[in-house]
C-alpha cells in the first residue's frame, strides 16, 4: 500500500449514525444554550419583534437546511459547506466556508461553555467553563457512540423541562398574553438584528452535515434528519418565547441574565429555579458537545486536504475519531472560554456562520432547483450585514485574515512547484 493510500485508509471515519441518531445530534446542538442565552439579547434589540425575528431566523435556517441537505446527500463527507464549496465553486470558496465555520463555531463553543459556568457557579464562570470543555473533549475522544448516548439523555431532559416551563409560565395567575404584542414598537433593523442573534440558536442542524462520514445511508438519512431537527427546534423555541413574553414582558426579558429561571420565579414556583438552572447547564453541555464535534470534523476535513496542518487529519486506530483535531479544538476553546464573555461572541459567531451558509447556498445553486438557494443566499447576506457594526467589522477582518493566509499558502506551494 502506498503512503497516500495508507493515509486515506487511516482517514476514513466509520458510519454508525441512523436517522434518529442524526436528529438527536442536531437537536443536541440547537435545543441547548440558544434557548437560554439568545432570547434576551434578541428582545433587547427587537422588543416584541422578537417573535418576528424568530420566524425570520427559522425561514433563513430552512432555506439553508434545504440547500445543505441537498449538498450533503451528494457529498456525504465530513466538513459540510467546506466540502461543497470546494467541489462546486472552487478551492478558495471551500476554504473560506471552512474557515468561517471553524472560527465562528469555535467562538460559539467558548460562549456556550461560559453559559455553563454562569448557570452552574456565576462567581467562577470562567473556571467552570474551562473544566467543562476539557471534560467534554475527553468524552468525544473516546468515540461518537458515547457522545451520542450522552446527547440523547440531554435532549430528552431538556425538551421535557422546557415543555414544563412553558406550560407553567403560560398558566400562571399573573401571566398576561397581552404582553405578546407581536411587533409592537419594533424597527426593521431591530428585527433583522434579532434574526441574526437568533440564527445563532438555529444553526445546530449543520452538525448533521458535518458528521456526513459517520452517517449510514447519507443520501437518504441527511435530507430527512435536517428538516426534522429544525422543525422540532422551531416548535420548542416558539413555545418558550411566547411563554417568556407572556410571563415577563419584553422589557424584563431583555434585561434578564437567566430568563427561563426568571419566568419560573414569576410564575410563583421559585422552588423549581435550582432545577431549571441545572437543566440549563445540562442543555449547554449538550450544545457544547455537538459543537466541538462539528468543529473538529471540519478541522479534520481541512487538514486532510492540507489547508490546515496535516497532523490534524489523523484518525484514532481504536476509537475511529479524528482525535488530534478534537484535542486541538478543545485546547483553543478552553483558552477562549477562560478569557472572553458570552454576548460579545454571539454576533461574531453568527456573522461568520452566515458566510458559511451563504457559500452552502451558492454550492446548492449549481446543482439546479435554484429558487431556494437564491433566497437562502440573499437571506444570509442581509441578516449578516444587519448584525451590530462591531460584529460585522470583526467578522470581516477575521475572514480577510483567513483569505490572506490561504493566498500566502498557495503562493508558497506555487513557488515550490516552480523551483
Amino acid at each position: 500500500m502506498t503512503e497516500g493510500a495508507d493515509h486515506e485508509a487511516r482517514s476514513q471515519l466509520e458510519r454508525r449514525l441512523g436517522t434518529t441518531d442524526a436528529v438527536v445530534m442536531g437537536l443536541g446542538s440547537m435545543v441547548g444554550a440558544g434557548v437560554f442565552a439568545a432570547l434576551a439579547p434578541a428582545a433587547a434589540v427587537a422588543g416584541n419583534g422578537l417573535l418576528i425575528g424568530l420566524a425570520c431566523a427559522a425561514v433563513v435556517a430552512y432555506f439553508n437546511a434545504t440547500s445543505t441537505a441537498r449538498c450533503a446527500a451528494r457529498y456525504p463527507e465530513s466538513g459540510g459547506a467546506y466540502v461543497y464549496g470546494r467541489k462546486r465553486l472552487g478551492a478558495f470558496w471551500g476554504y473560506l466556508a471552512g474557515w468561517g465555520f471553524v472560527v465562528g463555531k469555535t467562538a460559539s463553543c467558548a460562549a456556550i461553555a461560559l453559559v455553563v459556568g454562569s448557570y452552574a457557579w456565576p462567581a467562577q464562570s470562567h473556571a467552570i467553563a474551562v473544566v467543562a470543555v476539557i471534560a467534554l473533549t475527553a468524552i468525544i475522544f473516546t468515540g461518537i457512540q458515547k457522545s451520542l448516548q450522552l446527547t440523547r439523555i440531554i435532549v430528552i431532559v431538556v425538551l421535557a423541562t422546557l415543555t414544563a416551563v412553558a406550560v407553567v409560565a403560560m398558566t400562571a395567575p399573573h401571566t398576561d398574553f397581552g404582553r405578546v404584542d407581536i411587533g409592537a414598537g419594533a424597527s426593521v433593523r431591530g428585527v433583522l438584528q434579532a434574526t441574526g442573534l437568533l440564527f445563532f440558536a438555529f444553526a445546530g442542524y449543520a452538525r448533521i452535515a458535518t458528521l456526513g462520514e459517520e452517517v449510514r445511508d447519507p443520501a437518504r438519512t441527511i435530507p430527512r434528519a435536517i428538516p426534522l431537527a429544525l422543525g422540532i427546534a422551531l416548535i420548542v423555541y416558539t413555545g418558550v418565547a411566547v411563554a417568556l413574553l407572556a410571563a415577563l414582558g419584553s422589557p424584563l426579558l431583555s434585561q434578564s441574565a437567566a430568563p427561563i429561571a426568571d419566568a419560573v420565579r414569576a410564575a410563583g414556583v421559585a422552588g423549581c429555579e435550582p432545577v431549571v438552572r441545572s437543566v440549563a447547564v445540562l442543555a449547554a453541555l449538550g450544545s457544547l458537545l455537538s459543537l466541538i464535534l462539528g468543529v473538529s470534523r471540519t478541522t479534520f476535513a481541512m487538514a486532510r486536504d492540507h489547508l490546515l496542518p496535516r497532523q490534524l487529519s489523523a484518525v484514532h486506530p481504536t476509537f475511529k475519531t479524528p482525535y488530534r483535531a478534537e484535542i486541538a479544538v478543545g485546547i483553543v476553546v478552553a483558552v477562549l472560554a477562560g478569557t472572553t464573555d458570552v454576548r460579545s461572541t454571539i454576533g461574531f459567531s453568527s456573522f461568520a456562520v452566515l458566510v458559511y451558509y451563504a457559500i452552502a447556498n451558492a454550492s446548492a445553486w449549481t446543482l439546479g432547483g435554484r429558487i431556494v438557494p437564491t433566497l437562502g443566499f440573499i437571506g444570509c447576506v442581509v441578516v449578516a450585514l444587519s448584525l451590530p457594526v462591531e460584529s460585522v467589522i470583526l467578522g470581516t477582518a477575521v475572514l480577510l485574515a483567513g483569505a490572506a493566509a490561504y493566498a500566502l499558502r498557495r503562493g508558497r506551494s506555487t513557488s515550490k512547484t516552480l523551483f
